[in-house]
């Protein structure tokens, strides 16, 4: 396997990007933050209202990278063997045979995740975690391409289950979807208006621009760029400050701190660079941090938000130089 250069790894991305927007209209921000997660080997949680493109830009996503794709529609009565699968009895051989759930693919859509009881939500924990799952006492290795996005509906939306905490802190970024402009939404109702039915990637001409072998290699690139003593001591620094203000009940946990770090690798490589730098840790807290802060009751009264508080930690704590 040769090396990735960073300009080879800024081709492919372009690449990707190109390919999603003959699709998706807008939504860079939350494409490109995507990206950084794919290259960072992390998952992704996005929320916004229905109708704001999140499971087209998913499939749209996984169509361009060639990966095998999975959907698991999240309902309120869904099991976790509907997630993972189960060992079924074979009356003709007499013995139990292994029939996979969803969850045995390269890229999972977990669409309306909130949707479900958190005990089926946990069915995915170990899978986010070590890209395994164990079913009667036997481990069963995933891809190691194996990358969850998944889909909300704002808490405020009825007929919904919070996530836990557990789950919530596998996920890399929590990303909200918004409304596209005014312009934006124009485009979208020129692009789709006489279709019938929802759109597919294969019909707007998307195609697999990259492989599992490339992809490997730019996850390798991302993890040859350099993290500077003194950067880890910044993101160090950054997430304790959230356990020590006294707006939040809980702050971000030690995964948080690995999770930005490698985070902010993948953005530097794909801004070319073979070295983190504090403006990529500052561009990518808010998403790493948002899901995995409580506000105190105190906080909550006065309306703050958590991004703000983020906004306001990150301007606090001394950068390197």
């Amino acid at each position: 396997m040769s090396d990735m250069t960073l300009e080879e790894l800024g081709a492919l991305a372009a690449r990707i990007r190109s390919e999603v927007g003959k699709a998706v209209v807008g939504q860079d921000d939350v494409l490109d933050h995507l990206l950084v997660a794919l290259f960072a080997g992390g998952h992704v949680l996005l929320e916004g209202p229905p109708g704001t493109a999140k499971t087209f830009l998913a499939q749209c996503l996984a169509a361009s990278l060639g990966l095998d794709f999975g959907r698991i529609q999240f309902t309120p009565d869904l099991m976790p063997g509907d997630i993972l699968g189960s060992n079924l009895f074979n009356f003709q051989t007499s013995q139990f045979t292994l029939t996979r759930g969803p969850i045995f693919h390269e890229l999972l859509l977990a669409d309306e995740i909130n949707r479900t009881p958190p005990k089926t939500q946990a069915a995915l924990l170990e899978a986010m975690q070590e890209r395994r799952v164990t079913l009667d006492g036997e481990a069963h290795a995933l891809s190691d391409r194996f990358m969850v996005v998944a889909t909300q509906n704002p808490i405020e939306s009825q007929g919904v289950y919070p996530l836990p905490e557990a789950q919530l802190d596998r996920f890399l970024f929590k990303l909200l979807v918004n409304y596209p402009s005014a312009e934006e939404e124009a485009r979208i109702v020129t692009r789709y208006g006489e279709g019938r039915g929802a759109a597919k990637p294969a019909q707007m001409g998307i195609v697999a621009v990259t492989n599992s072998d490339e992809l490997a290699r730019a996850s390798d690139a991302v993890a040859a760029v350099t993290l500077a003593e003194s950067i880890v001591d910044y993101v160090v620094r950054l997430v304790r400050a959230t356990r020590e203000t006294g707006d939040l009940v809980a702050g971000a946990s030690p995964r948080a701190a690995v999770l930005l770090a490698g985070a902010a690798r993948a953005r530097a490589a794909l801004d070319a660079r073979n070295y983190v730098i504090p403006d990529d840790v500052k561009a990518l807290a808010t998403a790493v941090l948002r899901h995995r802060l409580l506000l105190s009751p105190a906080a909550e009264i006065e309306g703050k938000q958590v991004e703000a508080i983020v906004a306001t930690l990150v301007e606090s704590t001394e950068a390197p130089r």
